[in-house]
């Protein structure tokens, strides 16, 4: 019987067909060839009846991987050496791509990105929502695959003297320092590269998350794509930070663009990055930006699509499918800065949209009064909590929830609303597939479609839209 390799012997001989493999143990050394990509984003081969998970590999690779963790029937490998590449592995577009935990799939080719997000989405339906046949339509790919993210959060670091920006490394909190990053908008790179610099200059003090010292914890950066517009928040524990207003004053000059710098207050431990409390430095405390027609007024927390072009894509798929005749009630129960809301709300007769965060409620309502819509309605409001006291029956409910999901309680009181017609927005397949199962097995729903859409190239994160109808 062959055995498996070890850390002193590197040869990989397979075993025969319908061998029984001995206990295999983290250290060991092996090469496999991968065959397919998972939904965390890492390369999936085969030892026999075995699944590896190998980060930084594609399709076709023949590699040589070191044991990290193992199960009986599975296992996570760290890439020693690519003995071959496969045909679908590409020059990656960033320089850090192998150290950066920022994009998973930089050397994956686009094509096989997307047919890999599809299948993934498929998978989902079928293995966790129980759903035999799915009515899925072709993955929609991104307008653009590098330079689409309008919205990005850097955490702070020191290190040997240098204040750091950038993304942490796969799978530790150790940060890879970035001067650019090619999957945000390119009108970013010289913020990034130049505020760090004067952060060093200044001597602010950097937030350490093992003893909780320091100030700065994260740079935010966003930008309105249509109207190039900047916003620049600091994130901070404190506010030790002198002459800021003086700096702010000085990247309000220096670069094009920038309308508003601003502080927001996190002195909570743990990985959130904003906390509850902004503070407006100098200039505007939010950027406009030209979305589906409308104009847009977005501060430095609210939630906003990060691909603006495909968020377009989506708006448009859920207007032609809902196909509203203005006579209808829509219920928008995410509904943040109103994005989807208030698209809808010049074709429907009124919307009501809630959400938790008083903040993003009355940015919604600002939004509603910017665009002159007067049949749109926006409250502070938990789902939950919210539903049971509603005195009315929508005729449309648009979800898009957390990654989390909705949960079970708040899914059993939309089932009470009786809507005709529910349009569901995912940014996570397994959620999406877990919900649509309550509402479509469990409650008095049909899946009528499912629409994946690129939103997230270079990873392997997917937004997904379901359309489902009441059953009778």
């Amino acid at each position: 019987m062959s055995a498996l390799p070890s850390l002193s012997d590197s040869s990989t001989a397979t075993p025969e067909p319908g061998q029984t493999l001995p206990r295999w143990k983290a250290g060991e050394i092996l090469e496999i060839t991968i065959t397919d990509l998972s939904s965390t984003g890492d390369g999936l081969g085969r030892w026999d009846e075995r699944v590896i998970f190998v980060p930084d590999t594609v399709p076709g690779d023949r590699v040589r991987l070191r044991l990290s963790h193992v199960k009986p029937r599975y296992g996570y490998g760290n890439l020693l050496e690519l003995l071959s590449p496969g045909p679908e592995r590409v020059r990656p577009a960033c320089i850090v791509a192998d150290k950066c935990g920022g994009c998973q799939w930089q050397t994956v080719g686009y094509d096989l990105q997307v047919a890999a997000k599809q299948e993934q989405v498929k998978s989902a339906l079928e293995r966790i929502g129980k759903f035999e046949q799915v009515p899925l339509d072709s993955i929609i790919p991104a307008p653009q695959s590098l330079g689409y993210r309008n919205k990005v959060s850097y955490p702070l670091g020191f290190h040997k003297g240098q204040v750091q920006a950038g993304y942490y490394r796969k799978g530790s909190h150790r940060i890879v320092n970035l001067n650019q990053c090619p999957v945000q908008d390119v009108r970013l790179n010289p913020l990034l590269a130049g505020v760090k610099l004067d952060i060093q200059d200044q001597a602010w003090s950097i937030y350490n998350e093992l003893d909780h010292t320091g100030a700065l914890r994260h740079l935010g950066l966003r930008i309105g794509r249509r109207t190039g517009e900047i916003l620049l928040t600091l994130v901070t524990a404190s506010d030790d930070l002198s002459e800021l207003s003086e700096q702010a004053a000085v990247w309000m000059a220096t670069y094009p663009g920038l309308v508003g710098v601003c502080l927001n207050y996190n002195s909570q431990p743990g990985n959130q990055i904003f906390g509850p409390e902004t503070e407006l430095i100098t200039g505007e405390a939010s950027i406009r930006e030209q979305f589906a027609g409308l104009e847009f007024v977005i501060n430095a927390t609210s939630f906003f699509q990060v691909n603006t072009e495909q968020a377009e894509v989506l708006v448009e798929i859920i207007k032609r499918e809902l196909n509203l005749s203005q006579t209808e009630t829509i219920l928008d129960a995410f509904c943040g800065v109103g994005t989807l809301s208030l698209p809808l709300a010049t074709q429907a007769r009124a919307v009501v949209g809630v959400e938790i965060s008083p903040a993003t409620v009355a940015q919604a309502q600002a939004n509603a009064e910017i665009n002159q819509i007067t049949n749109a309605e926006f409250m502070v409001g938990d789902m939950a909590t919210w539903i049971p006291a509603a005195d009315w029956h929508p005729d449309v409910i648009l979800l898009d929830p957390p990654r989390k999901g909705c949960d079970p309680e708040t899914l059993a009181c939309l089932e009470t609303l009786a809507a005709p017609r529910i349009v569901y927005v995912s940014c996570n397949p397994a959620t999406l597939a877990r919900d649509l199962d309550q509402l479509c097995h469990q409650g008095a729903y049909e899946l009528i479609k499912v629409q994946p859409l690129d939103f997230f190239p270079q990873t392997a994160h997917v937004e997904t839209v379901a359309f489902l109808r009441r059953r009778n």
